[in-house]
């Protein structure tokens, strides 16, 4: 019977028990058609065109990243946007305040690395992530104040740990 306006197709005698069980033997047989086919599409292309091994770690390292429990530190301030100029000054460090809740990070990025404080000043531990090396971890002291002798190269993100959250700021280019 086709289920479509309830008569039966093609002569059928209504039942409809034989062109179910032939409908649903195709759709099998067309479904295992349709795996083989994607697996030997596969086994073509891991050797064809293989994955780099540089960009499956770095695909590793960026799930890595993903943490649902993260809060994300909104950017509240950008020297690069928000401050005026300086007559004279030609290589500012660039200033950049991010904000999650109570939270205050306040960065200086320069060309020998990241200079910075986390207000409340409390225990906390800060990574620097960027780029496809792994994680770099700085130390904070009491005051909250922590250096980076290591100068980001393109897009970077801090990762905040403390003892009872973790938050991401947002990603930026430095």
């Amino acid at each position: 019977m086709n289920k479509d306006n309830g008569f039966p197709r093609d002569g059928a005698d209504g039942d409809g028990d034989e062109s179910a069980d032939a409908l649903s033997a195709d759709a099998l047989l067309e479904a295992t058609a349709d795996a083989l086919l994607e697996e030997e599409l596969r086994q073509a292309a891991a050797v064809l065109d293989p994955v780099p091994d540089f960009l499956r770690q770095l695909a590793l390292e960026a799930y890595a990243l993903h943490d649902l429990d993260a809060r994300i530190a909104e950017l509240t301030f950008d020297s690069l946007v928000d401050a005026l100029p300086v007559r004279g000054v030609t290589d500012a460090p660039r200033m950049l305040t991010f904000r999650a809740g109570a939270l205050t990070v306040d960065v200086e990025v320069t060309g020998e690395g990241l200079i910075g404080q986390v207000l409340p000043p409390g225990s906390a531990r800060i990574e620097v992530l960027g780029g496809p090396g792994a994680a770099r971890p700085v130390a904070v002291d009491s005051l909250g104040r922590f250096l980076s002798d290591d100068p980001p190269c393109g897009p970077f993100a801090l990762r905040l740990r403390t003892g009872t959250e973790v938050i991401v700021t947002e990603w930026l280019r430095a």
